[in-house]
């Protein structure tokens, strides 16, 4: 089978098995949240981290990204590291950790008191092959914009000898943004299209990657698609998508969101009706 039987289609079935059947060096990003730990209910599927990642390596194209959203359960009052874990294994491989990102949730679910601080983030750790290849920044306002900051300095990050300079000029309109992101989670209208799914991320949050990491046309994966949320975004921002899952119940679920995104895309066309 070729790689185009899969594009913009929710195939069911092992995620390793179906991946094994895609050409080398293909897939432009993956966007995904692997089941972690005890975290989820995933109705007794296995996870077969290493062999999904050494997958992901094969089919992704030099200068692709992977976009791995992830956590760890506290197991007898310790954290079990496997975020970390698998963080290392990535590199292992030959990926690059090209950045740390965190998801931070402006909602998270109240704990029970553990002597330890409530939890507000997962990790999203971005992993590239070989050096990244696009890269669309998402801008910020500057707090400071258009101000003369008399007598701020920034500090020359280089290689050799480190400095501080003084810069007088006005502060710029708009800057890239940091890589802590923060989404309300469940609450769009758009989010709780997921809801018979037990842990899908927001809309939002693979929006930004989606359009961060590639371009309109490329292909954008999940293998383990769950709801259905990268597939879905990857349709609205003309992206090509694959989504993989071996639940047909999840299966289900996902093409009914797709479908609701392609009817609202037809509608808006001129001459549709």
């Amino acid at each position: 089978m070729s790689i185009n039987d899969y594009i913009n289609q929710i195939n069911q079935g092992n995620c390793i098995e179906v991946l094994r059947n895609f050409e080398a060096d293909i897939i432009d990003l993956t966007v995904t949240s692997p089941p972690y730990d005890d975290l989820r209910n995933y109705k007794g599927f296995v996870f077969p981290f290493e062999d999904i990642a050494k997958e992901l390596y094969r089919v992704t194209k030099p200068g692709g990204v992977v976009v791995w959203v992830v956590a760890d359960a506290t197991i007898e009052g310790s954290e079990t590291g496997t975020s970390f874990k698998q963080a290392l294994y990535f590199k292992e491989i030959g990926f690059n950790l090209h950045d740390t990102m965190i998801f931070r949730k402006r909602n998270p679910i109240p704990q029970i008191y553990r002597k330890r601080y409530n939890n507000e983030f997962e990790f999203m750790f971005v992993f590239s092959k070989g050096v990244v290849k696009t890269h669309n920044p998402i801008m910020i306002d500057c707090l400071h914009a258009g101000l003369e900051l008399n007598g701020t300095t920034y500090k020359n990050y280089s290689k050799n000898e480190q400095s501080r300079v003084q810069i007088a000029k006005p502060v710029k309109a708009k800057k890239i943004s940091g890589n802590i992101w923060e989404y309300v989670v469940g609450k769009k209208l758009e989010d709780q299209e997921a809801k018979g799914h037990p842990a899908p991320f927001p809309c939002d949050l693979v929006r930004d990657h989606i359009f961060s990491w590639t371009n309109v046309g490329d292909i954008v994966l999940d293998p383990m698609c769950g709801s259905g949320t990268t597939c879905k975004v990857a349709s609205e921002l003309d992206r090509k998508y694959i989504g993989i899952d071996i639940s047909h119940e999840y299966c289900e679920l996902a093409r009914e969101r797709i479908k609701i995104v392609e009817s609202q895309m037809r509608i808006s066309l001129p001459g549709k009706n």
